[in-house]
């Protein structure tokens, strides 16, 4: 890790931790707090709390090195980031990082060497009306991550939605540029 972060102390295991790595656009960034912030409509209507980190010493983090810091969190399942691409795409998707994968490290070569030579993916980009949506499926455990890999290939977008939400699409995700 290039730098030592800081500890994050949640107090809601059930409020997804939302991390900002990028500090380039603030009305992005409001326009994602206020994603998350809303209640979802319809049948599912629930105070949204979202645990939010906005500290500059998390900017620039890569996906490793949050993984590594969110890790310390035994209850953590899966953290989102609002990075470069978050900021620059008007579906403003968060980087989702499964912390669960960690737990096939120790596995018995022997017996999972098809999962050691071809690990499950670790990230999704997911869209800020989905975040507690798959938050909340990956701390029941109701869905497995590679479950929404497999939702965001068939978005035209590669991003997770909230099929209750009924968004449109506003444009395509661009990729991080070099």
């Amino acid at each position: 890790m290039r730098k030592e972060l800081p500890e994050i102390v949640r107090a809601d295991e059930w409020a997804p931790l939302v991390i900002r790595t990028d500090y380039t656009d603030d009305a992005a960034w409001g326009e994602v707090v206020a994603a998350l912030a809303r209640a979802v409509e319809g049948e599912r209507e629930w105070e949204a709390a979202v645990h939010l980190v906005e500290d500059r010493r998390w900017e620039g983090v890569t996906g490793d090195e949050a993984l590594a810091a969110s890790a310390r969190d035994e209850e953590l399942s899966v953290v989102f980031l609002a990075d470069e691409v978050t900021m620059r795409s008007p579906v403003r998707p968060l980087l989702a990082l499964d912390l669960g994968a960690d737990d096939d490290e120790d596995l018995d070569p022997v017996y999972y060497e098809e999962l050691i030579d071809s690990p499950p993916p670790r990230e999704v980009r997911v869209a800020p009306d989905a975040v507690h949506m798959v938050h909340a499926n990956l701390q029941l455990a109701n869905v497995d991550f590679p479950e929404f890999v497999q939702d965001a290939a068939a978005d035209p977008d590669g991003v997770v939605r909230d099929v209750t939400a009924a968004s449109a699409s506003p444009g395509p995700v661009p990729r991080p540029g070099p």
